[in-house]
């Protein structure tokens, strides 16, 4: 009983430790050696399948008359949008700035959308599910509309202008995103039995989020392992997400506060898509700027591990 009640208490500093050890583990580990060339495939599979079930849970128990649009979403948005302009912008009047790498890391920490599972992490620290969602979907389709406009001109690629960055942004938000939103709301519509067992089922979509965060940070660790960059630049690049992580969560709770939804700010502006970073680092601007989405994504872990702990101390 002792070991379950601390996994519960602990369950977002295990998974994290459990995600890095598994990594390390399974590539010094022989016997796994002819699973590997599959791995990526398998990981592709099983991460989107456990977002895809945890979103469907947290949105099952949503109301969507709640789901309405707030000042701080307009707040939150309009601080996403300038950061990001102004940073694309340097990059645009300075394309061959020293510190360039750095600058894109910054701009991709700060555009970043928010975490799908904000929302579950939201409610499980007594906030409105309903409110962070709200702004997830408001964000998501901003970086849509946004990051095909300036990424182009801030970083050139043969090849990617507006529609083709736009398409390609929105394939990966649709799926993970609206479509749970969509399943959620059928089943409370066509399927009244289905919801009302969906909605006995406690917790479960927190540890679904769990076993999803120990993966997501293998592929942190192996990210940062596999990285050609130099020590130092990732040390700046760490630093710079570190900055931008509690930057985002202090203003984000500093306007949710003044709504009276301090933790629904926080998180919507602090937790974000770190495997959306990683992506776009890849896809659209130096790759080595991929390395930020999992320095990022350590930060904000260990925030939410603090968050749940100070929750649990109240209650």
């Amino acid at each position: 009983m002792n070991i379950i009640r601390f996994l519960k208490t602990w369950t977002l500093p295990v998974s994290m430790m459990a995600g890095a050890a598994s990594y390390f583990i399974y590539v010094n580990m022989p016997f796994f050696a002819p699973t590997r060339p599959y791995a990526n495939s398998v990981v592709g599979v099983v991460q989107p399948v456990l977002i895809f079930s945890m979103l469907f849970l947290t949105f099952c128990k949503i109301s969507f008359k709640e789901m309405k649009l707030k000042r701080w979403h307009l707040w939150h948005a309009l601080i996403q949008a300038t950061l990001f302009t102004v940073l694309a912008g340097v990059l645009i009047v300075l394309p061959m700035l020293h510190s360039r790498v750095i600058v894109e890391s910054a701009m991709l920490c700060l555009l970043c959308p928010t975490a799908t599972a904000a929302a579950v992490v939201t409610s499980k620290l007594g906030g409105s599910a309903a409110s962070t969602t709200t702004y997830t979907i408001i964000i998501n389709l901003l970086v849509a509309a946004m990051a095909p406009l300036l990424l182009p001109l801030a970083h050139p690629h043969d090849g990617l202008t507006f529609l083709p960055t736009f398409n390609m942004i929105l394939h990966k938000v649709f799926p993970m995103l609206i479509c749970p939103l969509l399943a959620a709301w059928a089943v409370r519509r066509f399927c009244p039995p289905l919801h009302r067992m969906m909605l006995k089922v406690k917790d479960l979509a927190f540890y679904l989020w769990a076993v999803a965060l120990a993966i997501a940070i293998a592929v942190t660790v192996k990210a940062i392992v596999h990285s050609t960059v130099p020590v130092e630049y990732q040390l700046c690049i760490a630093v710079v997400s570190l900055v931008c992580c509690l930057f985002q969560f202090a203003i984000g709770k500093l306007i949710g506060r003044r709504y009276g939804e301090e933790m629904e700010g926080g998180q919507a502006l602090g937790q974000k898509n770190t495997v959306f970073i990683i992506w776009m680092g890849y896809t659209f601007l130096s790759p080595v700027t991929a390395v930020a989405g999992g320095f990022y994504s350590v930060w904000h872990n260990i925030i939410n591990s603090w968050q749940l702990r100070k929750a649990q101390d109240r209650s």
